[in-house]
């Protein structure tokens, strides 16, 4: 139950992969270790993609594998609970099973907790949204509604009125007070009206979101609602091997060069394990970028170990 690799790539979406496909077709021998927990998985499509535009998640993974296992990359369905560098890196996994590499890629993205009012949940990638790029043109011209989570909700109710005329600003658990001058005369510039007052639920009907109930009982018909879950960076595995990190008004994320590379030798960050903005394409560029730069390194390293200076 051990195994050696010249490169382990944790994390099998979309940076993973992508990391994985270029180390395969370098011939170098590669393990992806995918846990299985898609952060888009709540999303029936994917947007922005050039060429893969709207395609399922579910289905742009599966293509994925099919082509990384054409270069004879290996994918073990797993969790990695523990790293630790030594001569090389030894991984732990959750089955038991030790593997050890001479490079590693983070690709284990983020987490979203989503706001506690009820229908949320339920309804996170149907018509309760968070990002208008990935999702605006779809909902195009409904009524909207924007739950806000901080005072940085106003960002995200201001970009939404680009997609539609109709916007409903739900200022929840913000105090009006909380917003400045420059935020109250932008939001009434771009038409979106300020709602005061907690939410308490989401209203569906026929399996549809209907409406927003306030605490004091008023409804507001809506068909769409946009929120921004709090993002919750996946950097267990770095913070073992001692990585930097930083903060950033979404999280604590790993500082990394322009290729990935952390502050720890060996190791690279890609996707939304380096980042809270990565979406599917600048996920998937990154794992290139990386896998590349990782197959470049291995090759000098080689080189100069045979012939020394």
């Amino acid at each position: 139950m051990t195994g050696t690799y010249e490169v382990i790539v944790i994390g099998g979406g979309a940076a993973g992969l992508s990391a994985a496909l270029v180390l395969g077709r370098a011939r170098r021998r590669t393990l992806v270790i995918d846990a299985g927990e898609p952060r888009n998985a709540p999303a029936a499509h994917m947007q922005g993609y050039l060429s893969r535009d709207g395609m399922p998640p579910a289905e742009f993974l599966a293509v994925g594998r099919e082509e990384i296992a054409r270069y004879g990359v290996e994918l073990v369905r797993d969790r990695a609970v523990d790293v630790t560098r030594g001569k090389d890196f030894a991984v732990a996994l959750a089955s038991g099973r030790h593997v050890h590499a001479r490079r590693i890629v983070i690709a284990t993205g983020l987490k979203d907790e989503l706001p506690e009012v009820p229908g949320v949940a339920e309804r996170f990638g149907k018509d309760v949204l968070h990002c208008p790029y990935c999702h605006g043109w779809e909902v195009r011209d409904r009524a909207f509604g924007v739950l806000a989570t901080t005072s940085m909700s106003v960002h995200q109710a201001l970009m939404v009125s680009q997609w539609s005329k109709d916007v409903a600003f739900f200022l929840h658990e913000v105090a009006e007070s909380d917003l400045s001058d420059d935020d109250l005369r932008r939001l009434a510039a771009a038409g979106v009206k300020v709602v005061p007052g907690a939410v308490a639920e989401l209203v569906t009907e026929d399996d549809r979101l209907t409406g927003v109930r306030l605490a004091d009982g008023t409804v507001h018909a809506r068909e769409v609602v946009f929120t921004a879950p709090r993002a919750v960076p996946q950097t267990d595995l770095l913070e073992r091997l001692g990585a930097e990190l930083t903060e950033t008004p979404f999280g604590a994320y790993p500082v990394v060069d322009g290729t990935g590379l952390t502050t720890v030798p060996g190791v690279w960050a890609v996707g939304n394990a380096m980042g809270f903005a990565e979406q599917v394409v600048n996920a998937a560029a990154g794992g290139y970028r990386a896998g590349a730069f990782i197959n470049g390194e291995l090759l000098m390293n080689d080189l100069d170990a045979a012939v020394p200076a």
